[in-house]
C-alpha cells in the first residue's frame, strides 16, 4: 500500500469523506550565506539576535490569522507544533523546504503555510522563511510591516535583483517573509527556472536551522505546483472540510511525488487542526 492510500485510510477511519458534499529589506545577519568550514554553532548562537525593527501586537496577528504562544485556544497552536514537530522529525536534523497547497482554490493552504512557518519561529534555535509561490495574485502582502517593495516575481524576472532586496520581516522574530511582487502571467515559467532553484538552494542554507514554506496555488489552478514540488522536500496537502470529495482528494494526492508526500491536513473542521500524516 502506498504512502497517499494510507494517508487516505486513515483519513476514512476518522471520517466519512465520501458524504463530503462537493463544492524594509533583510538585516546584514540574514544576508550571509552558511557556506563550508563556517562555524554552525556561531550562527546558531545569533540566531535569538536576529534583527527585528517591527513585531505584530496580538490584535494584529489575529487579524491576519497568525498563531501565537499565548492564544485563547490552545488547540490551534498545539495543532500546529505537532506539524512543526512532523517535519522535524521527517527532515531528521536536516534543513528542509515544506510545500504546501490544498485541493480546491482557497481551501486554506495559505493559513497553514503562515502558520507553519510560525510555528517554527517560536523556537528560539530555528528561523523560518516563507515564500509567497503564488504570483498570480499573492497572499501576504499583509504581513510585510516596512511595505511591500521588491517580492519573488521582480526578483526572477531581474537578473541583478539582490536576494536581500526581497526579504522582509515576518511580523514576528527569526520569521522572514518573500512576498509575492508585481502579479504576473509567467508564474509557471518563472517558477520553473534556474534562478528560483538557485534562490531556494541559497534560502534553505542561509543558517544551519532554517527551515523555508512554500505557499502556493491549488493543485487544480495551476501547474505551478507540479513545478515547485521538484523544488522542496517536503509536501503538505490541506483539504477544506466540507468543501472536496473523495475523488478530489485522491486525485490530488496522487499528483504529489510519493516520496514527499508528508501527509493530510483538514482546514475549517469543526474539531481544528486534525493531521493525518503518513
Amino acid at each position: 500500500m502506498s504512502k497517499v492510500e494510507k494517508a487516505l485510510q486513515k483519513a476514512r477511519a476518522m471520517d466519512d469523506l465520501a458524504a463530503m458534499p462537493t463544492v524594509a529589506n533583510a538585516p546584514a545577519a540574514d544576508n550571509r550565506h552558511l557556506g563550508q568550514g563556517a562555524d554552525v554553532a556561531s550562527f546558531t548562537a545569533e540566531i535569538p539576535r536576529m534583527a527585528q525593527k517591527s513585531t505584530l501586537v496580538r490584535p494584529d496577528m489575529a487579524e491576519s490569522k497568525i498563531i501565537f504562544p499565548e492564544m485563547e485556544d490552545v488547540r490551534v497552536v498545539d495543532a500546529f507544533r505537532q506539524m512543526r514537530t512532523h517535519v522535524l522529525q521527517s527532515a531528521a536534523g536536516a534543513n528542509c523546504v515544506v510545500l504546501v497547497t490544498s485541493v480546491v482554490p482557497d481551501g486554506g493552504a495559505s493559513f497553514v503555510a503562515r502558520n507553519l512557518a510560525a510555528a517554527f519561529a517560536f523556537d528560539e534555535t530555528k528561523t523560518a522563511l516563507l515564500m509567497d509561490c503564488r504570483l498570480r495574485q499573492p497572499s501576504f502582502d499583509d504581513l510585510v510591516a516596512d511595505g511591500i517593495g521588491h517580492g519573488l516575481a521582480d526578483y526572477l524576472r531581474t537578473e541583478n535583483m539582490d536576494v536581500g532586496q526581497i526579504i522582509h520581516e515576518g511580523g514576528m522574530p527569526r520569521l522572514r517573509l518573500i512576498p509575492g511582487g508585481r502579479r504576473t502571467a509567467l508564474a509557471t515559467e518563472q517558477l520553473g527556472s534556474q534562478r528560483m532553484k538557485d534562490l531556494v538552494g541559497h534560502l534553505k542554507m542561509r543558517y544551519p536551522d532554517r527551515y523555508v514554506v512554500l505557499d502556493t496555488a491549488s493543485l487544480n489552478e495551476a501547474a505551478d505546483v507540479s513545478v515547485l514540488s521538484a523544488l522542496a522536500d517536503m509536501v503538505i496537502l490541506v483539504v477544506p472540510y466540507g468543501r472536496a470529495t473523495e475523488a478530489q482528494i485522491w486525485t490530488a494526492a496522487k499528483a504529489i511525488d510519493e516520496e514527499k508526500f508528508l501527509g493530510v491536513v483538514f482546514n475549517d473542521e469543526p474539531q481544528p487542526g486534525r493531521i493525518i500524516w503518513n
